[in-house]
C-alpha cells in the first residue's frame, strides 16, 4: 500500500518494510562522521511560523488549518516539535494545528532561570494559548508530553475543550513491568550502540544517527525508518538545553496525578500503540484505570508513534473524536475544580506523594521534616523514599529517628531480595549509631557490611559521597563517620 500523506509530502511504502520484530541484525562497517544535510520538514510544508513572547522566554510555534486549535506537545523530555511533521498535517482539514517547541528545546529559547520544570512548561503552554488569543483548545500529549497534557489539563482545566495522550507517560507512581525495548534489539547491535553512545569523538547528532543505523530504531519504532528520516532525527529531533533533561527528570519524579482525574469532565482519548516498547503490555491499561472516563483504542500494527505507524486510521479516530467532541458545561468544571482542592489536600498528608514532591537539598528536607510522622513507617515501603526520608532526618539533627527509617529500609531491602540496598541502609544506621555516640554498635553494623560482600557502587551527590558498601565500611571500622553537611538547597 502506497500512502500519501498530502500534497508534495514524502510517500511512504507501508508494505514490506521491515519491522522491529523482524529481528533483522544489521552493523554498518563504519562510523558516519558526516550525516547527510537534510532539509528540515518544517521548511517542506506551507505553515505559518513565527516566536511568542510568554512575557519570560520566547517560544517558537508553528500552525495550519482553521477549524478548532490543536495544539501538540512533543515527548523526550528533550525532543522537538518536527517528528509531528508531516503527518498532522492531514489534520489541517478538521482542526488548527498548532506545532511549539517547549521552553529549552528545539527553537525556542532554552531559558533555564530556576530549572525546568513540568509546572513551569505548563505555565508557558498556558500564556502561548493567551498569545494566540484561544479560550479552549484540544491539547493533544505525545509520550513525555502526555504527562505535560495531564498536568496542564489539572492546572488549567478552563482552558482544555479535549485532552488525548498517545503513547503517554503515566503520571502517577504505580508499578509497571519491564520495559520491552531492546526485545529485538540483538546482542551484537546492543554492543554496537554502547560503543557509539560511549566514543568520545561523536556530537550528539553523530551518536544518535549513528545508533539508530545500528538498530536502536527498533526501541521506539514499528517500522524501519529511512536513512532519510534517521538523518532528520539525528539533525532536528533530540535538541535541547544540556540542563534540560536532569531539570526535568527531577520534577517528572516529584508529580503524581493519581486519582485526579476521577471526576474528571474532559473528554478523554488515551491512543495506545500494541508494540509501544517503551512500556509492557500492562500500561494502556494502568493508565486508562487513572482516567476512568476515558475511550481507550488500541493500535494493533503501531509502536510508540501510531500517527506515523497507521496514520489513516490515526487521523479518521482523530477527526471522529474532534467533531463529536461535546461542549462541556462550566459547572462541570467547576466540580471538577473543587474535587481537586480535594484531592490536593488529601495528597499534601499523603506521606509518599510529600516526599516525591520535594528535592533532596536542605529545605526540602525542612518540608519533610515540618510534615513527618512515625507512623509514615506503617505505609512507606519504597525504599527511595525510606532513604530519602532517612537523609532529611538525618540533615535535621533526627538521628534517632532517622534510625528507625533506616531499620525499616533495611527491612524492606531484604524482603524485596534488594540485598544492595539491605547494606545501603545498615551503613547509614552506623552513622547514625556514630552519630548519637554508640560506636560497639556501630562497628557491628559496618562488620556485617563487610561480611556481605556487596558488589556496587552508590551515590549520595548533595553528600558529595560515592563508595562501594562494603569496602566504605572497612573503612568506617577504623574511623568514625564524621556529620557531612547536605550542599544542595533545593
Amino acid at each position: 500500500m502506497v500512502l500519501c500523506l498530502h500534497s508534495g509530502s514524502q510517500i511512504l511504502e507501508k508494505s514490506n518494510r521491515e519491522k522491529a520484530m523482524d529481528g533483522i541484525i544489521h552493523i554498518e562497517d563504519s562510523i558516519i562522521m558526516n550525516i547527510p544535510n537534510i532539509p528540515r520538514m518544517c521548511n517542506t510544508i506551507n505553515l505559518h511560523k513565527g516566536w511568542i513572547n510568554t512575557g519570560r522566554v520566547n517560544l517558537y510555534y508553528e500552525e495550519e488549518g482553521e477549524a478548532v486549535p490543536l495544539v501538540l506537545l512533543h515527548g523526550g523530555p528533550g525532543s522537538t516539535h518536527h517528528y509531528f511533521h508531516p503527518y498532522f498535517s492531514i489534520a489541517k482539514g478538521f482542526a488548527r494545528v498548532i506545532y511549539y517547541d517547549q521552553r529549552g528545546c528545539g527553537l525556542s529559547e532554552y531559558a533555564r532561570e530556576d530549572g525546568y520544570s513540568v509546572k513551569q512548561a505548563a505555565d508557558d503552554l498556558d500564556s502561548l494559548r493567551q498569545a494566540l488569543s484561544i479560550d479552549k483548545w484540544i491539547v493533544l500529549g505525545h509520550s513525555y508530553g502526555g504527562l505535560l497534557a495531564q498536568y496542564y489539563s489539572v492546572k488549567y482545566p478552563d482552558s482544555v475543550a479535549g485532552l488525548i495522550l498517545v503513547g503517554s507517560s503515566l503520571g502517577v507512581h504505580i508499578p509497571l513491568n519491564q520495559t520491552r525495548q531492546y526485545s529485538f534489539i540483538s546482542n551484537f547491535e546492543l554492543n554496537k550502540i554502547r560503543d557509539i553512545q560511549q566514543n568520545p569523538n561523536l556530537n550528539v547528532e553523530q551518536i544518535v544517527y549513528n545508533a539508530h543505523l545500528n538498530g536502536d530504531w527498533k526501541r521506539q519504532n514499528y517500522y524501519k525508518p529511512s536513512r532519510k528520516k534517521i538523518a532528520q532525527v539525528a539533525l532536528y529531533e533530540w535538541k535541547h538545553d544540556n540542563y534540560f533533561r536532569s531539570d526535568m527528570g527531577t520534577s517528572m519524579n516529584r508529580i503524581d496525578l493519581e486519582g485526579a482525574f476521577q471526576m474528571c469532565p474532559i473528554p478523554t482519548l488515551i491512543i495506545e500503540g500494541r508494540w509501544d516498547l517503551t512500556w509492557n503490555t500492562d500500561k494502556p491499561a494502568k493508565l486508562k484505570s487513572n482516567h476512568p472516563q476515558s475511550t481507550l483504542i488500541m493500535f494493533e500494527q503501531s509502536s510508540h508513534s501510531p500517527f506515523e505507524d497507521e496514520p489513516l486510521r490515526f487521523f479518521h479516530t482523530l477527526e471522529t473524536y474532534i467533531q463529536n467532541l461535546p461542549e462541556i458545561p462550566p459547572e462541570a468544571i467547576s466540580q471538577w475544580k473543587e474535587f481537586l482542592k480535594e484531592w490536593q489536600a488529601e495528597k499534601e498528608e499523603d506521606p509518599e506523594y510529600i516526599l516525591r514532591s520535594v528535592g533532596w537539598g536542605r529545605n526540602s528536607n525542612r518540608i519533610i521534616i515540618e510534615k513527618y510522622h512515625r507512623q509514615w513507617l506503617d505505609v512507606l515501603t519504597d525504599i527511595s523514599l525510606l532513604l530519602k526520608l532517612g537523609f532529611a532526618l538525618y540533615d535535621w539533627y533526627e538521628y534517632e529517628e532517622a534510625l528507625l527509617v533506616f531499620d525499616k529500609m533495611e527491612e524492606i531491602s531484604r524482603y524485596q531480595g534488594s540485598l544492595f540496598y539491605a547494606a545501603v541502609a545498615l551503613i547509614w544506621q552506623g552513622h547514625m549509631l556514630d552519630l548519637l555516640g554508640q560506636r560497639d554498635k556501630a562497628i557491628a553494623v559496618y562488620q556485617e557490611v563487610v561480611n556481605m560482600n556487596v558488589q556496587g557502587m552508590i551515590s549520595h551527590s548533595q553528600f558529595g559521597m560515592r563508595y562501594n558498601p562494603s569496602e566504605y565500611a572497612k573503612e568506617k571500622i577504623e574511623k568514625p563517620f564524621e556529620r557531612i553537611e547536605n550542599r544542595y538547597d533545593d
